[in-house]
């Protein structure tokens, strides 16, 4: 199960994998990463980007397909991914799991999204409710 924290509110969704998407806020294009969450974490399995620039360049091992960058990178499941809630960008976050609706997060200027990996009734989704979404340094 996947939980999310924001706006003070807990959002639930029974799925093992999603997409995060966005719009570059100075480049005006699309990043798009697929993500598998489970009991170790959410562990991002592919990226893909429509183009290069303003701190944005693929990495080496990138492959121009369907006019994106496509590569998988190479790290280990994160605890907990922390999305910034700047209201300057061109939509927020798209989160789209595995047989549910798509989500826009972080639309508005507002503390950080908090997604993570929970069990139904675990400590996990306690603790996101207890402590509500970080709040910005």
């Amino acid at each position: 199960m996947i939980c999310i924290a924001t706006g003070g509110k807990l959002i639930t969704l029974a799925a093992t994998a999603f997409t995060l998407s966005w719009t570059h806020s100075v480049e005006k294009t699309r990043w798009e990463e697929h993500w598998t969450a489970g009991p170790l974490g959410l562990t991002v399995v592919e990226g893909r980007i429509e183009g290069s620039g303003a701190g944005m360049d693929p990495p080496p091992d990138a492959v121009l397909k369907d006019g994106a960058y496509v590569y998988h990178p190479h790290v280990p499941p994160l605890p907990e991914l922390v999305l910034a809630a700047s209201g300057a960008t061109v939509g927020g976050w798209r989160l789209c799991a595995e047989g549910s609706t798509c989500l826009t997060l972080g639309e508005k200027a507002g503390s950080p999204v908090n997604v993570r990996w929970c069990t139904p009734g675990g400590a996990e989704a306690a603790s996101l409710t207890a402590a509500g979404p970080a709040s910005p340094d």
